[in-house]
């Protein structure tokens, strides 16, 4: 069993920290909820374990089968098994979706195998065909372009099958669930749970507690101001929903005497 270990990470961009200090351990079978409220780090630390080049890590590591990945280089980290479900994926005009994901799938045996002849159409095929029915999405979807025209629900869906496809042991959700109507939130949450098993860890990014009514996590955190100041079962995220963030705010920012 694998597991993504963050200690003590600082991060930010343009001179300006973010995080100050996250520690987090994510085991494979393992769904994590992180919340908090708007500019508190959460997008940030996604986006810093995926090694967005806009974001400076200042201090901490991030170890992931016996390596600190903040040394490689993004595509690196997601050939060892990271992945990154993006809050606003990128539209690609002409490129279809699956000639995408053939093309991610290709790359990825190639990494692991430099004489990896590359997967066939035929068999590519039959198995894009196979994870699009598990998570009962219709066929053509994989012959539009890639999040392009797509609504919010689409791209998310999009994002999902991507996840299906490449098979990650870790995939990072960041905000899965804005600008998804309660339809779309439903659907895409059927596909999460679908891929959820003992060979998938989730770290799910959101700010509120209706996606966790459909995905059930194992575990709530509170990132707070660029730090993890509290973490839980389930009913911390009922609790924030009733009581908001300013009973945590001590634990935040420490009065110094």
């Amino acid at each position: 069993m694998f597991e993504l270990v963050i200690h003590n990470l600082h991060a930010g961009i343009t001179g300006k920290e973010i995080l100050r200090g996250v520690n987090l351990t994510i085991k494979q079978g393992e769904v994590h909820a992180l919340m908090g409220p708007n500019g508190t780090g959460k997008s940030t630390l996604a986006y810093a374990l995926m090694g967005h080049p806009a974001y400076e890590i200042t201090e901490g590591e991030v170890w992931y089968k016996e390596q600190n990945i903040l040394e490689l280089e993004p595509d690196a980290r997601s050939h060892l098994g990271v992945f990154l479900a993006f809050q606003y994926p990128v539209s690609i005009p002409g490129v279809s979706v699956a000639n995408f994901l053939r093309t991610a799938v290709n790359a990825q045996r190639k990494a692991l195998d430099a004489e990896d002849k590359s997967i066939s159409i035929p068999e590519f095929r039959k198995m894009l065909i196979e994870k699009m029915d598990m998570l009962k999405m219709d066929h053509n979807f994989a012959g539009r372009y890639l999040n392009d025209g797509f609504s919010g629900g689409e791209k998310k869906r999009a994002e999902v099958l991507q996840m299906a496809v490449m098979k990650p042991e870790i995939a990072i959700m960041d905000e899965t669930d804005s600008g998804l109507d309660i339809d779309a939130l439903r659907i895409v949450s059927e596909g999460v749970n679908t891929l959820r098993g003992p060979e998938l860890g989730v770290l799910l990014i959101t700010h509120y507690q209706r996606i966790l009514n459909y995905i059930k996590p194992d575990f709530v955190h509170i990132l707070l101001d660029g730090r993890i100041v509290e973490s839980g079962g389930p009913d911390l995220a009922l609790h924030l929903e009733e009581q908001g963030y300013d009973w945590l705010r001590e634990k935040a920012d420490p009065i110094v005497v």
